[in-house]
């Protein structure tokens, strides 16, 4: 039993994200990063990508149970709102238990960023999307992903994170120019000062793990052009940590399918492989929406 009942909160310092997706492309189109592309939709600007906010939490993932954050640890998260470039966001972590802690982000006006937990394996506690799956309701009628099923798996690929080389047009920026931008910087991550680290080797900050996974090949198209979202992302290391400049297997899986009143959205789980052992190294979960108005052909009287 603990001495005390006192309940902890670890909060960050507010940083400004930086937006580094305004050149992306797929599909022979701009995304919903680009400025005019959010304007068409509605946004009030192009939102920095969700898995920027990540990095805030690595620091509590340390804090909390030390480099094994990048060996076993999850984060779990919900966007809420969108960033974009120049506001300023402050994360928090609040333990409820000694293998997991509810995790949040808001502005500095208060409007909420994202929310979710962060744990620690291998035993994980039920995390945030594990909780939203569990939730989710029957898809009903789709019209863009109508042509994925659930159960589809994309071809086995491979994926390396190099220091230098950029990620093609979906992310088009390379680990170097990231870490002049990442919010929380370490040595870890850094070939040129990560010989110290407890890998002897630099790591890819759990942002980028995102970023490796995007290299898989797709579990089936979608129709389109239409522009996506990411809505819940969660990256989970089962026996990390994940290596700068080494090669991994990928595969991924369509896990659900559903809509709201302004998206359709697809779940997938993308698995990263060590070649050499067969090993699963870490997996990310991701919930994509796309647009239901940014579709040319989406049925008018459902919108």
């Amino acid at each position: 039993m603990s001495a005390f009942g006192t309940e902890l909160l670890l909060t960050g310092p507010f940083r400004s994200p930086r937006q580094m997706l305004a050149h992306q492309e797929y599909d022979g189109h701009a995304s919903v990063h680009d400025d005019e592309t959010a304007e068409k939709l509605g946004l009030i600007g192009a939102p920095i990508e969700g898995p920027t906010h990540f990095s805030q939490f690595d620091p509590m993932g340390v804090a909390l149970w030390g480099h094994a954050w990048f060996e076993r640890g999850c984060i779990s998260s919900h966007f809420e709102n969108m960033v974009i470039e120049g506001e300023q966001v402050q994360a928090t972590a609040r333990p409820s238990g000694t293998n997991i802690a509810r995790i949040s982000a808001a502005k500095d006006d208060g409007t909420p960023v994202l929310t979710g937990t962060i744990s620690i394996g291998p035993d994980h506690p039920q995390t945030e999307l594990d909780r939203r799956r569990a939730s989710l309701k029957p898809a009903g009628d789709l019209h863009i992903i109508d042509t994925l099923t659930v159960g589809e798996k994309s071809r086995v690929a491979s994926g390396t994170m190099t220091f230098s080389e950029r990620n093609g047009n979906l992310y088009p920026f390379s680990l170097r120019e990231k870490l002049q931008a990442i919010t929380e910087t370490s040595p870890w991550y850094d070939p040129a000062t990560a010989e110290e680290s407890p890998w002897g080797r630099a790591i890819v900050p759990t942002e980028m793990i995102s970023v490796l996974a995007a290299n898989c090949p797709p579990a089936g198209s979608v129709r389109g052009p239409a522009v996506g979202l990411f809505m819940d992302l969660e990256i989970r290391l089962h026996a990390g940590p994940v290596f700068v400049d080494k090669e991994y297997e990928l595969q991924r899986d369509v896990v659900a399918l559903g809509q709201t009143r302004r998206v359709e959205f697809y779940w997938t789980d993308t698995r990263i492989v060590d070649p050499d052992t067969g090993t699963l190294v870490a997996s990310v979960v991701l919930n994509q929406g796309v647009f239901k108005a940014s579709y040319a052909d989406y049925p008018q009287h459902l919108l």
